[in-house]
């Protein structure tokens, strides 16, 4: 939603580009963006914050169910504001298409991740599965977590540590704290999540998996010792 016609010409033709997304409507102004979330599902939405009779963070706070959000301003001054509202990203005009996928691709992460967790929390009662989706190099590749070792945070992305190689994902380990099963998968670092089953030694603050030492973090330290040896 943005009400510059040149905006939003923009932004339809960078959608265009990407088969992941499909365009449901472009809105010139908060009112007809209101019409189309109340007949439309809507996953992401780009949002201009100045814009007539409400600007685009007080269109944010009228939603009662909130999509995924990546803000499109010319104006830094707002960054701070629309984190704090959670919003997905922030694209300051004028951006590159380059910036643009970037934010895309952080979006379609965290979608993918809160089905995921919504599909866990659906399926208790049933038996649990045996694998993840991992989206990585324009695929999604069905991870057995028999086979996961560990998982590793590298910034922005997550490093899953198999015994075929080392694939890399848009994630986050909190969001897969909640995905993966507490029974199997333990945080011992920052930057690490483990499996239990595939911990060999402890070694003063290291955990020897395989030929890997991975650091246990002092806060986790406890918990590690309690649940694994």
């Amino acid at each position: 939603m943005d009400d510059e016609e040149l905006a939003r010409t923009l932004l339809q033709t960078f959608i265009g580009r990407l088969p992941s997304l499909e365009l449901v409507a472009s809105c010139a102004n908060p009112l007809e963006a209101m019409n189309t979330l109340q007949q439309h599902p809507v996953d992401l939405v780009f949002l201009d914050i100045q814009m007539p009779e409400l600007t685009g963070i007080e269109f944010l706070r009228t939603l009662t169910v909130k999509p995924l959000v990546i803000f499109t301003t010319a104006y830094a001054e707002f960054a701070l504001e629309g984190y704090a509202l959670d919003v997905t990203d922030y694209l300051l005009k004028p951006f590159s298409f380059e910036r643009f996928v970037q934010a895309v691709n952080k979006a379609i992460a965290l979608h993918q991740a809160r089905n995921n967790a919504n599909g866990a929390t659906a399926d208790t009662a049933n038996a649990e599965k045996d694998h993840i989706l991992v989206k990585a190099d324009h695929k999604v590749h069905r991870v057995k977590l028999d086979d996961i070792q560990y998982i590793q945070s590298m910034r922005e992305y997550v490093a899953f540590h198999t015994p075929a190689g080392r694939l890399l994902s848009l994630n986050s380990l909190k969001n897969l704290e909640d995905i993966l099963p507490s029974g199997r998968f333990i945080r011992i670092h920052k930057s690490y999540i483990v499996a239990i089953d595939k911990i060999d030694t402890l070694e003063g603050n290291l955990i020897h998996i395989g030929k890997e030492k991975l650091p246990i973090g002092a806060n986790y330290r406890d918990e590690v010792v309690r649940r694994v040896f």
